[in-house]
């Protein structure tokens, strides 16, 4: 299967791709091809030149985790490879080992005092499954994978209808409104809506408004994406709108809603309040195919 570039330096197959992670990469030009290669199907890659150019894409984009060639890895890159791993501490970075030089071992040396603590040796073949594994299995939308745990761990045996529901509004690049949940749910928006008021459920909007703001102190771990980026990544309207939606859930100004809550602080709280209060309801809800026989019965 063939990738081309496009103009945002995205490699793609086919639109398709849009919806994987993406990869930002600084790589020699022979190693991209490979990378694309290993990735499809997985993931995007982002090529990129400089440091520079990789810490901007981490500020406009949701970015999965960073991709560096060790033989890219020059003194000043190593210096603003340094900055990447402080400020998106969030975002896994990657060292990538394709050919062995005189210079290697001290470029080893650099990207681990840059904080770089993951290396692929990719010079077998065995080397590019584990690149795969090692950027998947890293990326930065973890908080899905973490509220989908927290959840099932809270009530074990959630029906299939209402996993889907959290899987829905925690997903990365998810739905902002109840009228695109629902249609990716397959569901009328009034319907839902109506079979959340009919189990004495809050209504699917504060869920959906909760988990959005989960996602974005997730994202506030990382000091170099500002208030700004974060609502922008999360497709608010402005950073005024977020942080209106920031007074109107938690009564805090975005500053302060950053000061105090971290991704998993405010999954616990959207847990407390959301889950655990209403867990007998929530084990046996199935919002997607309609209320069963014993809530008809109520």
């Amino acid at each position: 299967m063939s990738t081309f570039v496009n103009s945002t330096g995205v490699a793609d197959a086919h639109p398709a791709t849009a919806l994987l992670p993406a990869v930002t990469t600084m790589l020699d030009p022979h190693e991209r091809p490979r990378v694309d290669a290993a990735g499809v199907g997985l993931y995007r890659t982002i090529h990129r030149d400089t440091m520079d150019d990789v810490l901007r894409d981490l500020r406009e984009r949701p970015i999965g985790a960073v991709l560096v060639s060790v033989t890219r890895c020059a003194e000043r890159d190593a210096s603003r490879l340094a900055v990447m791993v402080r400020e998106f501490p969030r975002v896994p970075a990657v060292a990538l080992l394709s050919q062995v030089e005189m210079r290697t071992p001290r470029a080893v040396l650099a990207l681990g005092r840059s904080g770089v603590r993951s290396i692929v040796d990719v010079r077998q073949p065995a080397g590019w499954g584990e690149l795969r594994s090692t950027l998947l299995e890293g990326r930065a939308d973890d908080i899905q994978r973490l509220a989908l745990a927290a959840v099932v761990s809270d009530i074990p045996d959630l029906h299939d209808d209402c996993r889907r529901f959290f899987e829905a509004i925690f997903r990365p690049g998810g739905p902002g409104t109840v009228r695109a949940l629902s249609r990716s749910l397959g569901v009328l928006p009034s319907t839902l809506m109506s079979r959340f008021f009919r189990a004495r459920l809050p209504a699917p909007k504060r869920y959906l408004a909760m988990a959005r703001l989960v996602r974005a102190a997730r994202l506030l771990e990382n000091a170099g994406l500002s208030i700004a980026n974060v609502a922008n990544h999360l497709d608010y309207s402005s950073p005024q709108s977020f942080g209106r939606h920031v007074r109107t859930m938690l009564s805090l100004t975005a500053v302060e809603f950053r000061q105090r809550y971290d991704g998993e602080g405010l999954l616990r709280r959207f847990r407390e309040e959301l889950v655990l209060p209403h867990a007998a309801v929530l084990r046996r809800f199935t919002p997607l195919s309609g209320p069963p026989a014993w809530m008809l019965r109520q």
